[in-house]
């Protein structure tokens, strides 16, 4: 799996290359079907816009794509904050993919087998 950085307006330093493959990677830990993440970090040269530092990220796994984006005041927030909503996002598509609640198809074919046998 590999972690691509990109800067849009900004020169990427090998601090904060660091520091995004550190709590990017984490992510990673959690669901083994990602084939890539891509990161692109961008400053908003606008004196009036509030959150002038943002993180964007793409995650491509096996059967999709998840995307986040983050603004905050400094870089290193609002790489935190994406961290943690990629993380969310991850999690919430990994349960959908594997079907963990009980009205899954693979729980319903299983109960109608089991009642099948039992009738017999």
């Amino acid at each position: 799996m590999h972690i691509y950085v990109n800067g849009r307006n900004i020169e990427i330093t090998d601090a904060i290359k660091a520091y995004v493959r550190e709590k990017i990677g984490k992510v990673a830990t959690h669901y083994d079907q990602i084939q890539g993440i891509d990161v692109v970090l961008s400053v908003i040269k606008n004196p009036a816009a509030s959150g002038k530092h943002v993180a964007e990220v793409s995650c491509k796994m096996n059967s999709g794509v998840v995307r986040c984006e983050e603004a905050a005041d400094s870089m290193y927030e609002s790489i935190d904050l994406l961290a943690d909503k990629l993380l969310r996002q991850v999690q919430k598509f990994k349960d959908k993919s594997v079907g963990t609640d009980k009205s899954s198809i693979r729980t319903e074919a299983k109960v109608e087998e089991t009642a099948e046998t039992v009738e017999e």
